[in-house]
């Protein structure tokens, strides 16, 4: 399926989503982030995880610069909200998503990057934010995501002086989760290194009791933004609905029976 330079196919229970612009680095424009809210919104039911990853050289380069135009302040504000919701698509949809992620990461691409839920990185993988130097603001949700996987100063770094992150050392500073090599031996496998490893680990995460994934990909975020007392109340209330799945009381059954974990979704 092609939609809006957006591809999309099912390898069984797991979803894959290419941002097709090779020849714009894959940078992101409204026609682009509303195809992705669409796709995120009617997911087929079969779908247990996605991967998303980026064609050619490059995961995604951010905004599309030749979509910038002048606006006023409440065109601005609307505009960056439309940003918003899909990208609360992707963090807050049906399932988890695994970003693979190869060269550009930047601007926009990193905001989205940061909504994924799992991130793999091979060795072209370049993180950015430049936005500062343009004289703009991020406007995709970065100012929220970013700073929660690599913190408020390394962001604000970043943005000021243009500093560009690369290499291994990004999987310990928060960037990703997981990092793999980037070319196989002909030298000719960019970025596959990485989206084989995000397939891998989606498929893993298909095979998980849906209800389990949904309650972590939901509720942890929110339990990190409440107060101790509240977090443990809603902590209580997501075990009590996970464990109720049938699914899930036949897997401890299996489990309890031969210490085996049998059941698969």
């Amino acid at each position: 399926m092609t939609q809006n330079d957006l591809h999309f196919d099912m390898r069984g229970s797991v979803a894959v989503i290419r941002l097709s612009r090779p020849n714009k680095r894959n940078a992101l424009g409204d026609a682009l982030i509303l195809a992705l809210r669409n796709l995120f919104e009617t997911l087929p039911g079969e779908a247990k995880a996605v991967v998303l990853h980026g064609e050619g050289d490059h995961f995604c380069a951010g905004l599309d610069l030749s979509e910038l135009k002048e606006r006023d302040a409440g065109q601005g504000l609307h505009h960056s909200r439309m940003w918003h919701a899909a990208l609360e698509r992707v963090q807050y949809g049906p399932v988890p998503v695994i970003a693979a992620l190869h060269g550009a990461v930047v601007g926009g691409g990193l905001e989205l990057a940061s909504a994924c839920h799992i991130r793999v990185a091979d060795d072209s993988t370049f993180y950015a934010l430049p936005e500062g130097s343009r004289g703009i603001f991020v406007g995709g949700g970065g100012s929220v995501r970013v700073p929660k996987l690599i913190g408020a100063h390394r962001m604000l770094d970043m943005m000021l002086t243009g500093r560009v992150y690369k290499g291994e050392e990004c999987t310990q500073l928060g960037f990703a989760q997981y990092f793999e090599a980037s070319a196989g031996a002909d030298g000719n496998a960019q970025g596959k290194g990485a989206l084989n490893k995000a397939i891998e680990l989606a498929k893993r995460i298909a095979q998980n009791e849906p209800m389990t994934n949904y309650a972590l990909m939901h509720g942890l975020p929110r339990i990190a933004e409440q107060p101790a007392d509240h977090g443990f109340f809603t902590e209580a209330l997501l075990a009590s609905v996970a464990q109720s799945a049938p699914e899930a009381k036949a897997r401890i059954k299996a489990f309890l029976e031969d210490g085996k974990d049998k059941v698969k979704a």
